[in-house]
């Protein structure tokens, strides 16, 4: 189909972590143009019934675009990849660099890696150039840049719960919320770097790094009870930004990382 290189099964489907109520993610590689018209009339002709099928770019800078069908009754997502921006994304990373954009659906933003991560956990369901086949064996060599990169973006796990402090005073449960859940996030991603283990989106990422033997003992756990109860007085907010500072200690002892240095007051 024009400008398709490649399917792939993605998400818990291809790690075989899914539910039998869990969708089915394929993952559409293109090359420049894609031949929308065309994937509109294949939608029409196996779906239960009418969807949309977007343009590239039309969910957002990093979740390029797709459609949700239902097929059979069971739910199945087409999502768009620009292949080739998968590769620079792979370059970054073994280069050592990562972005993080806004994107709907990722309240923790975007972590440009995710790209790599997705082609290395994918099962390669047709690529009749094998160019995917090949990424997906070159990304299973998580690279070391990369860790390195994400443990010094530790720093950000600490300046967060710095800034939730800001919120104690006021009683502010709701920034507080955002800044804690910034900083857990950071940490998953730091110690999935640790381990050399891709972390490609938010949903079970708490439970997911508590299960990585890097992990600090009772890391889920202890992250669960900072996010789950952040509270609504000033007493209760303090108590809960403590508990994180002492979550991010942990997980700067486990990786071997010296407090961040430089932070605001």
């Amino acid at each position: 189909m024009g400008g398709v290189v490649a399917v792939a099964l993605g998400g818990s489907r291809a790690r075989g972590t899914h539910r039998p109520d869990s969708d089915t993610d394929l993952g559409l590689y293109y090359r420049g143009g894609l031949d929308t018209a065309a994937l509109r009339a294949l939608a029409a002709e196996v779906a239960d019934e009418p969807v949309v099928v977007t343009e590239p770019g039309a969910w957002g800078p990093w979740v390029d675009g797709g459609a949700w069908l239902r097929i059979g009754g069971q739910r199945v997502d087409w999502i768009y990849r620009d292949l080739d921006r998968v590769s620079a994304v792979w370059a970054d990373c073994r280069a050592g660099r990562y972005t993080v954009g806004q994107q709907n659906g990722h309240p923790l933003g975007f972590y440009s890696h995710a790209y790599a991560g997705e082609v290395a956990l994918c099962r390669v369901l047709a690529d009749p150039t094998g160019e995917l086949a090949g990424l997906r064996a070159a990304t299973a060599d998580y690279p070391q840049a990369l860790t390195e990169a994400l443990l010094r973006g530790l720093w950000g796990a600490d300046f967060a719960v710095r800034l939730a402090g800001y919120a104690i005073g006021a009683a502010d449960a709701a920034y507080a919320a955002g800044c804690l859940f910034q900083a857990v996030g950071v940490a998953c991603h730091a110690l999935h770097g640790h381990a050399r283990q891709w972390l490609i989106n938010e949903k079970g990422m708490v439970a997911a790094t508590g299960r990585l033997p890097v992990a600090p003992a009772g890391f889920a756990e202890h992250a669960q009870r900072v996010l789950g109860a952040v509270g609504g007085s000033s007493a209760d907010l303090a108590g809960t930004v403590e508990a994180a500072a002492d979550l991010i200690a942990a997980v700067r002892a486990a990786t071997d990382q010296p407090p961040a240095a430089g932070l605001p007051a």
